[in-house]
C-alpha cells in the first residue's frame, strides 16, 4: 500500500529540502546565501506555525540552530585548522620530495605509489592540502617529460576521496553521518569501524585509477598558456603636436574606451622633474611621459590615439630595441581554500599592492577572463586560475606563502623547524580518537590548542583554515535533517522508498539506498546527502526489523563516490582546472569509478554485516 500523506509540517520540510537540495547546485547563487535562508526557512517555518511532537511536546524553533554547537561542526573546524597547522609548517614536504625523486626513475611505480600515499594521508586528514601537495609535483613531471598531466591529476584527485571515506575522520561527510547516526540512537562509530569495506573497496579504486582511468583520459593542455598575453611597462612620452597636449588624463583615457591605465606620470622642467599622481583632471603637456604596464598590441595603439612615442628606459621602441619584459615572470596560480582571495575581487583585496603582481588573465570552467573585461570586478571561486605576471622573486615569494599554489616545473614547498611537532600533535589527536580516550572533536580541539601554543600556526591561519560555506552546509543540514526527523518526514520517505522496493531481499534494498546517495552527492552537496539520508536509512533499517549500522554505513559510503561531476566537491575544481579537464572527463573516469565501488560494496558489505 502507498505510504499515507504525513502531516502539514512534515510536507513542508520535504518541499523545503528539495528546494534546498535545488539552491545548493545553483552556481549564480552563493552556497552561504542558500544554507542561510534555508536555515532561516526553517526556523520561520516553526515559529510561525508551532508544531506539537508525538510525545505532547512542543518543538522549539531555536532548537534548529543547535547545528552551530554540533559535536560534528566541532570536529570539521578543528580538523581544518589541524590540517592548516601540517600545511604551514611544511609537515608533509618529506612525502613531496620522496615522491619527486621517485618520478624520476620509475613513473609507472610513482603512478602507483602516488595514488597510495594520496588515499592513505586522506583517511587522516583533509584531503585538500594533500591534493595541493601534488598538484605541482604531477606538473613538474608531465614537463619535464614533455606530456600531459591529465593522466595523472584526475586520478591522484580520486584516490585522496577514496581514501577520505575509510575513517570516521577521513571527511566531514563521515563525521556528520556517525555523529547524526549517534543521535538516532545507533551506537558512536570509532574511527577505523568501518575501514575493512573502505580498505576492500579502495584496493579495487586503486587498480582502475592506476591501470585503467589513465588510458581513458585525452590529453589536455592548459587553457591560459598556449594563449598567455604579456605585459609589459614602458612610457609613452607625449609629442609637442600629439592629440594628448592639452587635454586632461580623463580625455585620454577616453579616447582609448577606458583601456589605458597610467601608473604615473613625469614632467620635465627646467630646474627638476616632478612626478605628477594620475588624477583624471590632469592637464597634459608636451614631453610628458605617461608610464603603462599593457601589452605589446595596445601600447602601440595608445601611441597612435594620443599622439606619443614609446620608450622602454632611454631607448625608444623600435625594431633595434624592442619591448623587453625584463626580471618579468608569467605564472598560473590556483586559488585554494583558505586564500584570502576566495569568495573576494582583486580590487577588495588590493591585489597587486598585496603582491606586487598584476593579474592578466583568469580561466574558470572553460572560460576566459581578461584584464579589459573588469577582472578586478570578478568574484573569485576556489578552483579558479590566474595568470598574473611578477618578477621572479615575488613568484617565489607565494609559492612560499601558501595562499596561492603556483603551477610551474618547480615543487618549492613551505618547511620550518616545527614540522616534525606538527606531526606529532596530529597523530596525537588521531591516537586519542582511534583508541577511544577522547571523541574526535575534543582531541582535536586539543590539537588545536597544542599547535597555537607551540606557534606551529597563528590565529590568523586558523581563520584562513575555516571555510564559511562547510560550516553552513553543516549547519543547514542538520538542521533539514533534524526537522524531518522529528516531523516524521524521515520515516514517510523511508516508507516511499521501502514501497518502490518492496519484495526485494535486503541486499538489494541496501544496494539501492547507496547508488541513490551516490546520485545525489553528485548533484548537491554531499553534505547534505549525507546528513538527509542518515535518517532514512535508519528508518529504512527499523522497518525491516535489521540493525541499523550497515544501512548507514551504505548511506556514508554512497556519499562520498563525488566523482562523476566537478562541482560534486571541492578538489575536483583544483583538479579540474589544473589539468585543463572538461566536465565529460569527469563522467567518463568518474561514472566507471563510482559503479565500481557500488558493485564492490553492495556485494562485500551485507557479507560483512551479515544481513542476507
Amino acid at each position: 500500500m502507498f505510504p499515507a500523506i504525513p502531516n502539514y509540517h512534515a510536507l513542508a520540510m520535504l518541499f523545503l529540502t528539495i528546494a534546498a537540495l535545488y539552491l545548493f547546485r545553483r552556481e549564480d547563487i552563493k552556497l552561504e546565501s542558500s544554507c542561510l535562508a534555508v536555515l532561516i526557512l526553517v526556523t520561520v517555518i516553526f515559529e510561525i506555525f508551532p508544531y506539537i511532537q508525538p510525545d505532547g511536546r512542543h518543538l522549539e524553533s531555536i532548537h534548529f540552530f543547535y547545528g552551530f554547537g554540533h559535536e560534528a561542526l566541532v570536529a570539521v573546524c578543528a580538523l581544518m585548522i589541524a590540517g592548516q597547522g601540517l600545511v604551514r609548517t611544511g609537515a608533509l614536504e618529506p612525502v613531496g620530495r620522496m615522491l619527486g625523486r621517485l618520478w624520476k626513475s620509475n613513473p609507472q611505480l610513482s603512478l602507483l605509489v602516488t595514488l597510495l600515499v594520496a588515499a592513505v594521508l586522506s583517511a587522516f586528514m583533509n584531503n585538500t592540502p594533500i591534493v595541493v601537495l601534488l598538484i605541482p609535483i604531477l606538473i613538474s613531471v608531465s614537463m619535464r617529460n614533455n606530456t600531459s598531466p591529465s593522466g595523472m591529476l584526475m586520478p591522484m584527485g580520486f584516490a585522496t576521496l577514496v581514501g577520505g571515506m575509510s575513517t570516521t575522520i577521513g571527511t566531514s561527510t563521515n563525521l556528520l553521518v556517525v555523529a547524526v547516526a549517534a543521535e538516532q540512537g545507533m551506537r558512536k562509530l570509532g574511527v577505523f569501524d568501518f575501514a575493512i569495506p573502505a580498505t576492500v573497496a579502495g584496493v579495487v579504486a586503486i587498480i582502475y585509477l592506476w591501470l585503467i582511468a589513465p588510458k581513458l583520459l585525452p590529453p589536455r593542455d592548459s587553457i591560459l598558456e598556449s594563449s598567455a598575453p604579456r605585459l609589459f611597462t614602458a612610457h609613452l612620452t607625449l609629442n609637442e603636436k600629439g592629440f594628448g597636449v592639452g587635454k586632461t588624463l580623463a580625455e585620454l583615457i577616453d579616447a582609448t574606451n577606458g583601456s589605458l591605465k597610467a601608473e604615473r606620470i613625469q614632467r620635465f622642467g627646467s630646474s627638476s622633474d616632478i612626478r605628477i599622481m594620475p588624477m583624471p583632471d590632469v592637464v597634459m603637456q608636451a614631453g610628458d611621459r605617461i608610464r603603462v604596464s599593457d601589452t605589446a598590441e595596445n601600447l602601440k595603439d595608445y601611441e597612435k590615439i594620443i599622439g606619443a612615442q614609446l620608450f622602454v628606459g632611454k631607448h625608444q621602441v623600435d625594431e633595434t630595441h624592442p619591448l623587453i619584459a625584463e626580471d618579468q615572470q608569467l605564472a598560473e596560480v590556483i586559488i585554494v581554500p583558505g586564500s584570502p582571495l576566495a569568495g573576494s575581487t582583486l580590487k577588495n583585496i588590493r591585489f597587486i599592492d598585496q603582491y606586487q603582481m598584476v593579474a592578466i588573465a583568469l580561466h574558470r570552467e572553460g572560460k576566459e577572463i581578461d584584464l579589459y573585461k573588469k577582472l578586478g570586478s570578478v568574484s573569485l571561486h576556489v578552483g579558479d586560475i590566474l595568470l598574473v605576471q611578477g618578477s621572479r622573486d615575488k613568484i617565489a615569494e607565494i609559492k612560499k606563502k601558501g595562499d596561492l599554489l603556483v603551477l610551474d616545473a618547480t615543487t618549492d614547498l613551505p618547511h620550518t623547524n616545527k614540522a616534525p611537532l606538527a606531526l606529532f600533535i596530529m597523530g596525537l589527536v588521531i591516537g586519542l580518537a582511534a583508541f577511544g580516550i577522547l571523541p574526535i572533536a575534543i582531541s582535536a580541539l586539543l590539537g588545536v590548542m597544542a599547535l597555537l601554543t607551540t606557534r606551529c600556526i597563528n590565529w590568523s591561519d586558523a581563520s584562513r583554515a575555516l571555510n564559511t560555506q562547510v560550516i553552513l552546509i553543516v549547519v543547514a543540514s542538520l538542521a533539514l535533517g533534524e526537522a524531518l526527523m522529528k516531523t516524521g518526514g524521515a520515516d514517510y520517505l523511508a516508507q516511499l522508498f521501502l514501497f518502490f522496493t518492496q519484495g526485494l531481499p535486503p541486499p538489494i534494498i541496501l544496494s539501492a539506498l547507496m547508488l541513490l546517495l551516490a546520485v545525489l552527492t553528485n548533484i548537491v552537496s554531499n553534505n547534505a546527502a549525507a546528513v538527509i539520508g542518515t535518517p532514512i536509512a535508519i528508518s529504512v533499517a527499523s522497518q525491516l526489523g535489521l540493525p541499523a549500522e550497515p544501512f548507514v554505513i551504505a548511506v556514508l559510503f554512497g556519499a562520498n563516490f563525488s566523482y562523476a561531476t566537478p562541482m560534486a566537491y571541492k578538489t575536483n575544481l583544483l583538479i579540474m582546472n589544473a589539468g585543463g579537464y572538461q566536465f565529460k572527463d569527469f563522467m567518463r573516469i568518474g561514472i566507471p569509478l563510482a559503479l565500481t565501488l557500488w558493485l564492490t560494496l553492495s556485494i562485500f558489505i551485507p557479507f560483512y554485516y551479515d544481513i542476507f
